[in-house]
């Protein structure tokens, strides 16, 4: 079998996987330890990411005429792809994380959303919260207030009611500045008709 015909299974399983991701990260992970590494993984497994380290020339072919394209230049050294079709921004959040307890772990770039990112555009995504995070953070600024009004209400009732929180009654006006009453017409005469 010729080279190329062993190559391009590997290039479709790339191609496969790339196809419906939202992103993709490129880590050279030279230097890892073997726990390092086992630990990478577990975590980004744990997120729904692949992780898988391929050829450059293979990944080079797979995102040809595809959005990861821009790539290209990262494709230098010992490559490790990460690819999320979930979450744009779980590889970047984890890698970033990780990164900083493993030195040896480098974020060379990634694409996120169809927009080509370096190492430092890939720390800045690491830092938004995932979805999950963002829809809780909503719903918690939607409950506040509902949760303030309870607290209120059950303040009140604790305290007898709203009968206790009434307003003092206005004092009535003294009967002489109340309104003149109108004075009564003169009596017409009616006259007999004829």
């Amino acid at each position: 079998m010729a080279k190329v015909e062993l190559k391009q299974p590997i290039v479709a399983e790339i191609s496969e996987s790339i196809k419906d991701a939202q992103s993709v990260v490129l880590v050279d992970y030279r230097g890892l330890t073997v726990e390092q590494d086992t630990e990478l993984r577990k975590q980004l497994r744990a997120e729904g990411i692949t992780y898988k380290v391929y050829k450059n020339t293979m990944m080079n072919f797979a995102f040809k005429g595809t959005d990861f394209e821009a790539l290209a230049p990262y494709l230098e050294g010992p490559s490790a792809v990460a690819i999320s079709t979930t979450d744009a921004t779980a590889p970047a959040r984890v890698l970033a994380k990780f990164a900083k307890t493993a030195d040896a772990l480098e974020i060379k770039g990634g694409v996120v959303e169809g927009i080509a990112y370096d190492a430092k555009g890939i720390a800045s995504i690491a830092s938004i919260p995932s979805r999950e995070e963002l829809l809780s953070k909503l719903l918690g600024s939607i409950q506040s207030p509902i949760t303030n009004f309870a607290r209120v209400m059950n303040q009140l009732a604790e305290k007898g009611g709203a009968s206790e929180c009434e307003a003092p009654a206005a004092e009535e006006a003294p009967a002489e500045e109340a309104a003149p009453v109108a004075e009564e017409a003169p009596a017409v005469e009616e006259t007999p008709a004829e």
